[in-house]
């Protein structure tokens, strides 16, 4: 692959758009703030970058809003479309850009594993498929369903779930609680042949394929002479034991008679019409419903929400979602029934053919019984979108809507990513501060970054502050990647003071951000915004006066949380941490066997030097450190 990036204040789109190769590739859109907000892929980059900022050219309303707001592009020359659209789909996973279709839940679904290449096999769940031998089946929908199965199939067929390496193990303990129970032979104690074991498995495998008739007859048979010899409680198990095979067969309805493995994909979005402010409803507003069938039988299914713009073609969202669910899917199965031709077809075969390794084949059903499933798939999703439409909107109100109007209430383009910073001391002693960062009005923790106060001495909030936002933004100008993101607001814990300490050290350092402070009330809240030496009052019952809220306690919280984890490490230090030769190794060692530090003190030579890690020499140093500090408080 061949790369080529051009810095920001350097690019003139007119003279790059010259410079554009006609090889396939994807091409990077960022925004002024070097931000990614659009990846795609290309046949021929010079074409289709082109008709991108060609006048007259027709674009969605989607496109159009994201045109506006690129400020240069890059792109990624690769030696095939194929490989452009494997590119792409890795490049919207780890940038998400905003104007991409997203897939909003990235999931590992369980599968039952059974340990066949072992003496005496176990049954568990596995979140991945290994070739290591054992049999996978699945992967199943829910995680509870999968630990009910494995449950079931215990008591059916007396299979352990142990880690005991088998049979060098065995007769080394006591057999556990399921020997006890009736659920396990105890292969650990020899009480079961490996021959005899090894048909309870086959039982197993029957079963996880969908044999259960069988299973049903002997628990029948069972059942009833329990109840003719009147062992009713006996007969009780056995009847409870069919009705949850029974129930599991149900839900595994049959789909077709070929026993392959295929799913079944269909799409409902909101209509154009239907929404009223489109940047706002561009968070989530397509529902993607999967069923998945494994062996001929439909084993479960799963909705997935997407970002997309209510004028999006269904068929590109489609085709997007197959693109990155898949790629990032520990399994393909065999066949894909799509609602819609996607664009791409071929491509997308191909792209997952590679990734099986075999063939897989994506057809959009007109007729017969996969046209049922697929119309079974959409009435779903609509259900789905339907129901949570309401929910999805509250929740974009209290993000997105609240970052909207904070925006507005400043006066300011944008406040997708804001920082927010406080400080924490007692007495001026092991002060620290705390950056965090809210993106689309929730948190993003991974962005959040500690600071221990080196440069001032004493409880000066104000030059402590100074100091934070001097470290944070000087390894921003000096290209740190982990400060290199910059924010559109800055919340400061504080009003006029705070504010002003951080507009100049922007100033100082050559940032033009905006700085406002949250002004507290007698009881400590949020009241309103400190903002261009005014402050504005916000309603209590708003959404964005909400967010504040949650902004202020979570960085009170983080500073809080790391000011402790100090004062708990100083303690600590301050006893044992300035002994001659004790560092933490022998300090947790010499904790975990006197559990208090008077203990320790009172402990003789010779008690201390038989703790782990400890030697004659470090037992003396830790012996005369206690004893000389005793003597010299005496004195």
């Amino acid at each position: 692959m061949n790369g080529q990036e051009t810095a920001s204040n350097d690019f003139v789109i007119e003279e790059e758009l010259k410079k554009l190769p006609a090889n396939p590739g994807v091409y990077i859109m960022h925004d002024s703030h070097d931000v990614i907000i659009y990846v795609g892929k290309a046949v021929s980059l010079k074409n289709r970058v082109r008709q991108y900022f060609q006048k007259g050219y027709k674009r969605s309303p989607k496109i159009e809003r994201m045109v506006s707001r690129i400020e240069r592009f890059e792109y990624i020359v690769t030696d095939s479309e194929l490989e452009a659209l494997v590119l792409e789909s890795n490049l919207i996973k780890e940038h998400r850009p905003k104007y991409n279709t997203m897939l909003k839940d990235d999931k590992a679904y369980p599968y039952i594993k059974v340990t066949a290449g072992e003496s005496f096999p176990r049954i568990m769940v596995a979140r991945e498929q290994k070739k290591d031998g054992a049999r996978y089946f699945g992967p199943y929908v829910n995680a509870s369903a999968v630990r009910d199965i494995i449950e079931l199939l215990q008591k059916l067929c007396h299979i352990r779930t142990c880690s005991r390496k088998l049979p060098a193990e065995t007769g080394k303990d006591r057999p556990c609680l399921y020997y006890h129970i009736g659920q396990c032979p105890a292969p650990c104690q020899g009480f079961i042949s490996q021959e005899e074991y090894g048909r309870n498995v086959k039982r197993l495998l029957g079963f996880l394929k969908g044999h259960f008739e069988e299973e049903i007859r002997d628990l029948t048979l069972k059942m009833q002479e329990a109840s003719e010899e009147l062992r009713f409680e006996d007969a009780a198990r056995y009847r409870d034991l069919i009705e949850s095979i029974r129930e599991i067969g149900e839900k595994q309805k049959i789909t077709g008679s070929d026993g392959d493995d295929r799913d079944v994909i269909a799409i409902a979005m909101d209509h154009p019409s239907a929404v009223q402010d489109p940047e706002l409803s561009f968070a989530r507003n397509a529902v993607i419903q999967v069923f998945f069938v494994r062996g001929g039988k439909l084993i479960g299914r799963e909705h997935f929400f997407l970002s997309a713009d209510p004028s999006d073609d269904p068929k590109e969202v489609l085709g997007a979602f197959v693109s990155q669910y898949y790629s990032g899917s520990p399994f393909v199965p065999r066949e894909l029934l799509l609602e819609y031709e996607v664009p791409d077809l071929p491509l997308l075969e191909e792209m997952l053919t590679q990734k099986r390794g075999s063939r897989v084949t994506i057809r959009v059903p007109k007729k017969g019984v996969r046209e049922k499933l697929i119309f079974m798939a959409r009435e779903n999703a609509e259900i789905v979108l339907s129901r949570d439409r309401d929910r999805l909107r509250r929740e974009e109100l209290r993000t997105l809507g609240a970052v909207r109007e904070i925006a507005g209430l400043l006066g300011i383009p944008s406040a997708d990513r804001m920082e927010s910073y406080d400080i924490s001391n007692i007495s001026g002693s092991n002060s620290v501060g705390s950056m965090i960062v809210y993106e689309k009005g929730k948190p993003r923790r991974s962005d959040y970054r500690k600071f221990r106060i080196k440069w001032v001495e004493g409880p000066d909030d104000y030059a402590s502050m100074e100091e934070v936002l001097t470290r944070r933004y000087r390894r921003a100008r000096e290209g740190d990647p982990s400060f290199s993101k910059l924010p559109d607001l800055i919340l400061m814990d504080g009003g006029k003071g705070q504010v002003h300490a951080a507009e100049n050290v922007l100033s100082s350092l050559g940032f033009s951000i905006p700085v406002a402070g949250m002004v507290k009330d007698d009881s400590h809240r949020t009241r309103g915004l400190y903002y261009k030496d005014e402050e504005l009052p916000i309603a209590r019952d708003s959404e964005g006066f909400k967010l504040l809220t949650r902004i202020q306690d979570e960085v009170h919280r983080f500073a809080i949380e790391y000011h402790r984890q100090l004062r708990s490490k100083g303690q600590i230090h301050s006893v044992l941490d300035d002994i001659a030769g004790i560092g933490p190794a022998r300090r947790k060692a010499l904790l975990r066997a006197f559990k208090t530090f008077e203990a320790i003190r009172n402990a003789s030579k010779e008690e201390l030097a038989r703790t782990e890690t400890m030697n004659e020499a470090a037992a003396e140093n830790v012996y005369r450190f206690f004893h000389k500090t005793e003597n010299e408080n005496n004195a």
